[in-house]
């Protein structure tokens, strides 16, 4: 494997009587698009967060571009660029003032975040509020916001939920080009063609477990079914949902 940006190991967390995340261990190549696949509820999003330092893990570690990711690292902060499930924008901005905002806080001149806006397809609507565009607008407004200041590790948890099949496809566009650039890109999904389409490698996870980890194509070869849905129920005996 290529240099790591991401090592993690041993990671869990429990609340209460539920073990969201139940030691997870992972490495992610430099460069690398890596998904992190399974139902809603399966840990997902809460690996993510311990990973990138956002929540306090109960046991493990996660190193990230060989830094420790927690306690939260100021270090890593212009490094990583983060898009969370819900998008958190600033109340009453257009997107233009967003992303100039977002810029802001890391130092980004005004041209960048232009230039940004620009980049995912959104200057016709740079002067619109961010509660009058479109889910797919919205959602390629957050990944422009994780990206303005330019992170050599992309984060992007569900970022195609909710969003109709034309949209998601001209979202995957957009994310084969920012990995394209050089960056590596760690993703969640629920979707399994999303994951078998774009990802190099995928975790495979369900009741806050790593099942398996590989290329889709190679999980499929080995297991001897017909797609990532064929997969998850070899692994658990019970259909994909």
């Amino acid at each position: 494997m290529a240099t790591a940006a991401i090592i993690v190991e041993g990671l869990r967390k429990r609340y209460g009587d539920v073990q969201a995340v139940d030691g997870v261990s992972l490495e992610v190549a430099t460069g690398e698009f890596y998904g992190i696949l399974g139902p809603n509820g399966a840990g997902k999003t809460t690996t993510l967060e311990l990973v990138e330092g956002l929540r306090e893990p109960d046991e493990g570690s996660a190193r990230l571009l060989g830094e420790p990711s927690w306690p939260r690292n100021p270090a890593l902060l212009s490094r990583i660029g983060v898009q969370l499930q819900s998008s958190a924008f600033f109340e009453k901005l257009t997107a233009r003032e967003q992303i100039r905002t977002f810029a802001s806080l890391y130092g980004v001149s005004a041209q960048r975040a232009d230039e940004m806006l620009e980049t995912v397809g959104l200057t016709d609507k740079a002067d619109v509020g961010e509660n009058k565009l479109s889910g797919g607008q919205a959602q390629r407004l957050s990944i422009a916001c994780a990206l303005v200041h330019d992170p050599e590790l992309v984060f992007l948890d569900e970022p195609t939920t909710g969003l109709d099949p034309q949209a998601r496809r001209n979202l995957w566009d957009m994310l084969r080009e920012i990995n394209s650039a050089g960056r590596t890109v760690v993703l969640t999904t629920h979707y399994m063609d999303e994951a078998q389409t774009l990802c190099d490698r995928v975790a495979v996870m369900d009741r806050g477990r790593i099942l398996r980890i590989g290329p889709p194509a190679e999980l499929i070869r080995e297991l001897g079914v017909a797609n990532l849905e064929d997969v998850f129920l070899q692994l658990t005996g019970r259909e994909y949902r």
